[in-house]
C-alpha cells in the first residue's frame, strides 16, 4: 500500500480543490464559534480568580478527556466514516454549548459547570482531531499535502484573529450568552456544509468493515507507531515540546494580568496579535515550504520559538511584549505544519486515523502534564521566570533533533527508501 492514498483522479480534474476548500471552510466556521467560547470560558476563569491552580483545573478538565478519548477516536476514524464521525463530535460540541447556555441564561452559571462544558467540549475534540487529521489525505494529492496544510494554518489563523476581537468585544459589552449561542450557530453550519457539500467516499477500511475489535485495532496501531522508527522519533520530539509549551500556551493571559492590566481587551490584544503572526507565518510556509529538510525547518522554529519564550519573560512594555507574541505566532506553523506533513506522508492510509490518535493523545496530554507542573509553581513564582527555563530547554530540544542522524535520513520525500514500514 502506498504512504498517503489520495487517488490521483482528483489531481487530474481538480475536483480536489473544490472539496478541500469546502471542507477546510466549513471547519473554519465551526472553528469561529469554538473559538469565542474558548476565549470567552477561559477569560471567565483567569479574571474571575487569577489563580494558576484554576488555570490548571481549567487546562486539566480541557485536555484530559480528548487525551483519554483520542485512541479511540482514531480506532473509530479507521473503522468508520470520517465525514460523519467529524459531524457527529461537532454536534457534541454544540449540545455542551447549548446546556451551558441554558445554566447561564436561567442563572445557574457556576465555575463548575464551565469545567464540565469544557470536559464535554474536549470529549468532543478527541473524536475530532484525528478523524480531521486523516481526512484530508483522503481529499489531497500528497504532492499538494504540505501546501495545503500551511494554508489550512493560515486560514486557522485567521479565524484565531477575528475569534478575540469579536469575542473581547461581546465579553466586555454583552452576557456571555451571545457569545455561546452564536457557537451552536456556527457549529449547524459547519455540519451542513460537511455533510451536504463534501461529498468524499468513505475511505476503504470504513466501507470492508473490520473483523477484529476496537481494543485489537488500538493495540495494532500502538505498535505500529512504536516499530516505525521515524514517526517514534517524531512524536517523541514533540511530546517533549508541547510539554514545555504549556507555560507559552496557557499561562501567558495570567501573565498579562498580573503584568499589565486584568482587562479583557489587554487580553484580546495578545490573542490578535499571536493569530496575525499565525495568519501570516502559514502563508509563509505554504508559499516557502520551508527548507529541503523539513525536519531541518522544525527544528530551527523550535530554537526560535523558545528564543521568543526567553524574550517574553523580559516584560519591558506592553507593547514589545504583542511584538514578541507576533513573531511567536509567525514560527508556529513552522514548528506544526512540517511535522504534520511528514506523519501524513510517512503513514499508511489504514493506520492514519490511530496514528494522528496517539498525536492528539500525546499533544493534549503534554500540556495539562506540564500545567499540572507549572501551574502551581505560577502562584510560587512569576510566570517571567518559568517562560525563560521552559525557553532554555526548547532550543536544547531543538539541537539535539537537528543533530539526530537518523530521523533526518529517514525522513519521509528525503530520505532514501527502505523495507521499513
Amino acid at each position: 500500500m502506498t504512504e498517503n492514498p489520495s487517488p490521483t483522479a482528483p489531481d487530474q480534474d481538480r475536483s480536489w480543490v473544490r472539496l478541500t476548500t469546502l471542507f477546510l471552510g466549513g471547519q473554519a466556521i465551526s472553528l469561529f464559534g469554538s473559538g469565542l467560547v474558548q476565549y470567552a470560558l477561559l477569560w471567565y476563569v483567569t479574571m474571575g480568580t487569577q489563580s494558576g491552580r484554576m488555570m490548571t483545573v481549567a487546562t486539566i478538565v480541557g485536555f484530559i478527556p480528548m487525551m483519554l478519548l483520542a485512541p479511540f477516536g482514531g480506532v473509530l476514524a479507521d473503522r468508520m466514516n470520517r465525514r460523519h464521525l467529524i459531524a457527529s463530535a461537532d454536534a457534541l460540541v454544540a449540545l455542551s454549548t447549548l446546556g451551558l447556555l441554558i445554566a447561564f441564561a436561567t442563572g445557574h452559571g457556576s465555575y463548575t459547570l464551565v469545567f464540565v462544558a469544557m470536559a464535554l467540549r474536549a470529549l468532543g475534540g478527541g473524536i475530532q482531531g484525528p478523524a480531521v487529521s486523516a481526512l484530508l489525505p483522503q481529499i489531497v494529492p500528497t504532492e499538494h499535502l504540505g501546501r495545503v496544510n500551511g494554508y489550512n494554518a493560515s486560514i486557522q489563523s485567521a479565524v484565531n484573529l477575528v475569534s478575540p476581537m469579536v469575542a473581547g468585544g461581546l465579553y466586555a459589552f454583552a452576557e456571555i450568552e451571545w457569545i455561546l449561542m452564536i457557537d451552536v450557530v456556527t457549529a449547524v453550519i459547519g455540519i451542513s456544509i460537511l455533510l451536504f457539500l463534501v461529498k468524499v467516499p468513505a475511505h476503504a477500511a470504513a466501507l470492508a468493515g473490520s473483523e477484529t475489535s476496537g481494543l485489537q485495532d488500538l493495540r495494532e496501531g500502538v505498535r505500529y507507531v512504536i516499530g516505525h522508527s521515524f514517526i517514534r522519533r517524531l512524536i517523541t520530539y514533540f511530546a517533549f515540546v508541547n510539554l514545555l509549551f504549556a507555560p507559552l500556551a496557557m499561562l501567558t493571559p495570567l501573565q498579562v494580568t498580573r503584568t499589565f492590566a486584568n482587562d479583557p481587551l489587554y487580553l484580546a490584544a495578545t490573542e490578535m496579535a499571536f493569530a496575525i503572526g499565525m495568519f501570516i507565518g502559514g502563508l509563509v510556509i505554504g508559499t516557502w515550504g520551508g527548507f529541503r529538510s523539513r525536519i531541518v525547518t522544525t527544528a530551527t522554529a523550535i530554537a526560535a520559538t523558545g528564543a521568543i519564550s526567553i524574550l517574553l519573560g523580559i516584560p519591558i512594555s506592553f507593547v514589545l511584549y504583542l511584538v514578541w507574541m507576533f513573531v511567536c505566532g509567525v514560527l508556529l506553523p513552522a514548528v506544526n505544519t512540517p511535522a504534520i506533513t511528514m506523519l501524513q506522508m510517512a503513514t499508511t492510509e489504514q493506520f492514519m486515523g490511530r496514528v494522528f490518535s496517539v498525536v492528539t493523545m500525546i499533544g493534549t496530554g503534554a500540556l495539562p502534564l506540564g500545567m499540572i507542573v507549572f501551574g502551581p509553581l505560577a502562584d510560587r513564582f512569576s510566570v517571567e521566570l518559568l517562560l525563560i527555563v521552559t525557553g532554555a530547554c526548547l532550543i536544547a530540544i531543538a539541537i539535539v533533533m537537528m543533530l539526530d542522524r537518523t530521523a533526518r535520513e529517514r525522513e519521509p520525500g528525503l530520505a532514501v527508501p527502505s523495507a521499513e514500514a
